[in-house]
């Protein structure tokens, strides 16, 4: 969430870099920016009340000693309507206020500088590819054709037991999602994430610090009668470990990182974009998570691209990193690397990590500062997160790309946790 103070001090920058998200911001920074000099006014007014009401006082006691009884009852009747006054300015000030705050979550985090224009997809610039692409006999086929044929998932029977986007995954199936799962985990311990095992739900407040609620509730399972949500991501209830916290400097880096089952409704998803693993409403993924000190956080955002990319070669897979456009970014992000991996069957590319900085966007909705140990001034820090990786579209381009005709083979670095070379 963007600052009041902010605004004001840079509102051409900031409708400016909001059009970069596709966002007109003319109207909303307006009503904000009014709403704000109301609720100054409306402060510097009970401010002022106050004031007279704690003078008045102090001469009440002069006026009874001096025994000018009548003008000290004058000045007690005057002080009963400044307090009436000030109840009133009071409710008036904190719908203010509300209004202010109900605004302000509206507003999306702006671009950084280095953010393409664009509006969608199709305007996200390539950065770097690696990998080498597969070659596949003639005979290839999809993944949900080869999970059928190695009987390692069933998505048939996920829809009988819960719905389309539940699979079931079955004996090696079942192993190779928990090779990647303690793969990525030690991969991200060796980089010095300590892992944090968190809740599937969060309440309101959660959905509300990492910016999930109030506008993405209809993407979100929701347990009405608790009124928790069924997390899309660990990045909501890892990042909700430091809310109103305030860490010292020097703790810089934090590091976290976290397996959990995650759950989208994907609302309005259909055709080949849904088909098999491309897509699903319950599955897998490892997150990392850091918070750090702003001067640093484009560092530690190049820091975990690496990272990630490290984990897509170790897996030999074909990728691409893309910088998003600003038609394509989320509405929290200030920039977003996404990380996509080719199907050779499909032949298509299947995103399978965002690696994105948040600035202070979403410190400021979580109260999450640091305290600077030379000035002992209090500041926002600064929350980055990343997949590394998410499960199923991984799996999807491992089963297309490795088929062979003795079964689909193992990337060497997951045979320790497979403990098979193939799937057969």
């Amino acid at each position: 969430m963007l600052t009041v103070k902010f605004i004001e001090e840079n509102t051409d920058y900031v409708i400016e870099r909001l059009a970069v998200k596709r966002f007109n911001g003319t109207e909303i920074i307006g009503q904000i920016l009014d709403l704000d000099k109301k609720r100054r006014q409306l402060q510097n007014r009970n401010d002022n009340i106050l004031a007279e009401m704690n003078s008045i006082a102090k001469e009440i006691g002069i006026l009874y000693k001096s025994g000018k009884a009548q003008e000290a009852e004058a000045a007690k009747q005057r002080t009963a309507l400044l307090k009436e006054e000030t109840k009133q300015h009071s409710a008036e000030l904190d719908e203010t206020e509300k209004q202010v705050k109900e605004l302000l979550v509206q507003v999306p985090n702006l671009p950084h500088i280095s953010v393409p224009r664009g509006n969608g997809a199709e305007d996200n610039e390539t950065v770097r590819t690696g990998g080498q692409m597969p070659e596949l006999s003639a005979d290839a086929v999809p993944h949900w054709d080869l999970a059928k044929k190695y009987d390692i998932i069933d998505f048939e029977l996920g829809n009988k037991i819960t719905g389309a986007g539940f699979p079931v995954y079955k004996g090696k199936g079942s192993k190779l999602q928990r090779a990647l799962i303690n793969f990525f985990l030690d991969e991200g311990e060796k980089a010095g994430y300590k892992e944090y095992m968190p809740p599937l739900m969060v309440n309101e407040d959660s959905g509300y610090g990492t910016g999930q609620l109030p506008d993405k509730e209809g993407q979100m399972y929701h347990a009405t009668l608790d009124n928790y949500y069924l997390i899309p991501t660990a990045e909501v209830p890892v990042t909700n470990i430091w809310r109103d916290v305030i860490v010292n400097a020097s703790e810089f880096p934090i590091k976290a990182t976290a397996y959990t089952p995650c759950f989208r409704r994907e609302a309005g998803s259909y055709g080949k974009d849904v088909r098999g693993l491309n897509r699903l409403h319950q599955f897998d993924k490892v997150e990392i998570v850091q918070i750090q000190h702003p001067s640093k956080s484009y560092e530690t955002l190049e820091e975990m691209v690496a990272h990630v990319e490290g984990l897509v070669k170790k897996l030999e897979l074909p990728y691409r990193i893309l910088r998003l456009c600003g038609g394509d970014m989320s509405f929290t992000s200030a920039l977003t690397f996404d990380f996509e991996v080719y199907a050779a069957a499909q032949q298509r590319w299947l995103e399978v990590s965002s690696v994105s900085n948040f600035e202070s966007f979403q410190a400021n909705r979580l109260k999450l500062r640091y305290r600077d140990e030379v000035e002992k001034k209090t500041n926002l820090a600064h929350t980055l997160n990343g997949s590394a990786l998410a499960l199923p579209r991984i799996v999807a381009a491992l089963l297309e790309n490795n088929q062979t005709e003795k079964g689909i083979k193992i990337p060497a670095a997951l045979v320790p946790y497979t403990r098979f070379e193939y799937i057969d």
